[in-house]
């Protein structure tokens, strides 16, 4: 790494989140939710199901959920486009372009240098038409995932999807790379390392092009999808809170780590769903911008959040349906049609 020293993340104390609700049962696992120009919101399902939701009527007339395509794989990262189609990082097929007009499915790559992407993550895209997206580890796949953090051998990736089709590795050696977003004026992207609980800064335009910095270090959890706010800040959404006996065995020889891995794989053991559920917002420079946190939530390991419409709207690898809240200050969502829901917090 190179650059500007980093910052550590010092929000102060966090905000709890305002009153909320869980809407669209019939979404399993939506690990990544994104917002539409249109005002939907899209994520991509456990089944493969990529699904499209209305809020423009929420809470007065609930929520409308519809399927728009299915993968055949294990949706992650969306990216909507400006005509209406979306790119999406599946973890079994690679990225992938998807029309929900008529459900169409494209792969658009799924090798880089003759070597089958493994596991994709997340994506977005610059002004001039590249396509940016991470690949999580080049050594276990999505459903070993957790073995990936245990092993603590960076083999993620941030890769580059040129107009003219050709890919290429921008990043190796990556601690676990997740969530990718670019800043509005398309200087730089912020890359999520969970593994590290850090966010990194790759600088493509301006005197540091090609550089790479870290912007924001010892995050208070392991970071996961990011998205881009209207007012230019990131959002993160950390999966779990900081575990103090992990970061130990990541000190530990590769040897332990290798073999606490290949237990993990063998056994399946499923990782602890803490009920604490925090979303960051941080700014180009690296300054907290807004923490939330909820210490006792039914919804939980929040892996993506996105702001639309004075709303935040978060998705879960694992829970069943969607979060939905107003942003700090904008007031109290009521029930939902009248009719009593899920609380978020």
């Amino acid at each position: 790494m190179s650059g500007h020293p980093a910052a550590h993340w010092d929000g102060g104390t966090p905000q709890g989140f305002p009153p909320g609700r869980i809407v669209a049962p019939e979404v399993v696992g939506p690990e990544d939710v994104v917002a539409a120009a249109d005002g939907s919101v899209l994520a991509g399902a456990a089944d493969g199901t990529i699904w499209r939701l209305r809020l423009d009527a929420y809470p007065d007339a609930g929520v409308r959920a519809e399927a728009v395509a299915h993968t055949g794989g294990r949706p992650l990262g969306l990216e909507p486009l400006s005509d209406g189609t979306l790119l999406a990082c599946d973890a079994r097929r690679g990225l992938l372009h998807v029309t929900p007009r008529d459900g169409a499915v494209r792969v658009l790559a799924d090798e880089v240098d003759g070597t089958p992407l493994r596991f994709c993550s997340n994506v977005t895209t610059t002004a001039d038409g590249t396509v940016y997206f991470t690949v999580s580890s080049r050594r276990h796949g999505f459903d070993a995932w957790p073995a990936d953090i245990l092993e603590h051998v960076p083999t993620g990736q941030l890769l580059r999807l040129r107009p003219d089709g050709s890919c290429e590795v921008l990043l190796p050696e990556l601690q676990f790379a997740n969530g990718v977003a670019a800043a509005p004026d398309g200087a730089f992207l912020v890359v999520a390392e969970t593994g590290a609980r850090r966010l990194i800064r790759h600088w493509l335009t301006g005197p540091r092009a090609g550089r790479t910095d870290i912007l924001v270090a010892d995050l208070p959890g392991y970071p996961d999808n990011l998205s881009l706010g209207p007012d230019g800040a990131f959002w993160v959404a950390l999966a779990g809170p900081r575990q103090v006996a992990l970061e130990l065995l990541h000190t530990l020889p590769l040897a332990v780590r290798r073999a606490a891995a290949t237990a993990q794989r063998r056994l399946r053991p499923l990782p602890p769903a803490y009920p604490t559920v925090r979303v960051l917002a941080v700014r180009p420079d690296g300054s907290p911008a807004c923490d939330l946190r909820a210490a006792r939530s039914p919804y939980r390991m929040v892996t993506s959040v996105c702001r639309t419409g004075g709303r935040l709207v978060m998705g879960s690898v694992s829970a069943r349906g969607i979060a939905v809240c107003p942003l700090p200050g904008a007031g109290a969502v009521p029930r939902e049609g009248g009719r009593p829901a899920d609380p978020v917090t």
